[in-house]
């Protein structure tokens, strides 16, 4: 326990050590959390010293650190997700079906087409393809979500584009996992496939009729002076929820978003933003933090020419899809722009796409094992990239904006 405790101890001293010079050269810090992760890992920190100081001297973790860190990602994106939920309640949702589901179809139709296209021709197996084209469509809601809370677009117009085509990327991406755990993990059952459809649809489905029904319970529920108590039963709510989705075979971060929406709905989001957001924070470290360590640089070798491949083509159709998603919105030229520049960013659902691959590798699913490898150093290393790339283009968006509103000549 002794060991356990300093190493987690390590790595929140490494997260506030690495956000402080980010805050202070005024960039995110979020790719700052991804490379300290990764240089405080085993595969790094560890070969580094058990190549020069000895096996015996060798860095890693220990099973109960590396379970804390893994459980805290998780709730990281649960939190992430959560606010997501609280900025866009369910009167907000059905008041823009229109413009979410003309801004998201957009968004589907250019980057999942286009990653079906780029997967097969990578990998020559259609398989692998359907895995590519939800890897490079899905943008992070969590990474997303931080950067317009540090940005302070929150509040501003392109704020609704941006989390509409999230919403409709969420809501989407939980019957893609459910297609594809059956399609990988149980050899390509049609009736599996079917059930576990069924299965996610019906949970929504459950989720948007609590969220509809559930006002009356969820205000009663903090209707406290106690902001402790008020903590304690947001955050028991909206982890057990997701708990739930997880068993059941549907994201966590679908179930937070609609927990969230349903709190929203009693009128006291900023309350509850005001006293959860260090609980938030600390686990939107760790979970970026995770992304990092989980990354081995030396896997990321054999797929650098397929991720900068991949970078090149779907950079510009996330930009593209984006703006025309914001145009739908009637937003400006430069706030469109920034909604492009917004959904660059792609993280925690590509690695959970990658997760699933991890069965296969020893040849028990239906991707060949050196396919199902690839791909999922190709998946950590497009997370890498694009982590870094969106959110830098987000910090630096007026570069891109003036450039557009130029060459357009509007605002």
């Amino acid at each position: 326990m002794a060991a356990e405790l300093f190493e987690v101890g390590v790595m929140f001293v490494a997260l506030a050590i690495v956000g402080a010079v980010a805050t202070r050269l005024r960039q995110s810090v979020i790719p700052f959390y991804i490379v300290v992760g990764m240089l405080s890992g085993g595969f790094v920190a560890g070969r580094l010293t058990e190549t020069y100081l000895g096996t015996e001297l060798a860095v890693g973790l220990s099973a109960g650190a590396d379970h804390f860190i893994e459980l805290g990602a998780e709730l990281g994106i649960v939190f992430l997700l959560f606010f997501l939920g609280l900025e866009f309640n369910l009167e907000r949702l059905f008041a823009n079906r229109d413009r979410i589901g003309t801004a998201g179809t957009i968004d589907l139709v250019v980057n999942f087409g286009v990653g079906l296209v780029l997967g097969f021709a990578l990998f020559r197996d259609p398989l692998a393809a359907f895995v590519v084209a939800g890897m490079v469509y899905i943008s992070s809601s969590a990474i997303i979500t931080k950067s317009l809370i540090d940005l302070g677009w929150i509040a501003n117009e392109e704020s609704s584009p941006m989390l509409g085509i999230l919403v409709y990327e969420d809501l989407f991406i939980a019957v893609y996992l459910a297609v594809l755990s059956a399609l990988v993990v149980g050899g390509g059952d049609l009736g599996t496939a079917v059930l576990s459809v069924g299965t996610a649809v019906g949970f929504i489905l459950l989720l948007l009729a609590v969220v509809y029904l559930g006002t009356g319970f969820f205000s009663r529920l903090i209707d406290t002076n106690s902001h402790e108590f008020v903590v304690l039963r947001v955050t028991g709510v909206t982890v057990l929820i997701a708990g739930i989705a997880l068993a059941v075979g549907v994201s966590e971060a679908v179930a937070a978003f609609f927990v969230g929406m349903a709190f929203s709905s009693t009128g006291e989001a900023e309350l509850l933003e005001e006293l959860l957001e260090p609980v938030r924070d600390i686990f939107a470290g760790v979970f970026f933090f995770w992304i990092g360590l989980v990354t081995d640089p030396t896997l990321l070798a054999g797929v650098v020419g397929l991720v900068a491949v991949a970078v090149v083509i779907t950079t510009p159709t996330k930009l593209v899809s984006g703006f025309w998603g914001g145009k739908v919105y009637d937003l400006s030229d430069r706030r469109a722009t920034r909604v492009g520049l917004g959904m660059v960013t792609r993280g925690e659902f590509t690695l959970i796409i990658a997760s699933l691959l991890i069965v296969t590798a020893p040849g028990g699913g239906t991707l060949p094992a050196a396919v199902a490898t690839e791909l999922n150093a190709f998946a950590v290393g497009y997370v890498l990239v694009m982590s870094i790339l969106g959110t830098m283009l987000m910090q630096y968006s007026t570069v891109v904006e003036d450039r557009v509103v130029a060459w357009r000549g509007g605002e």
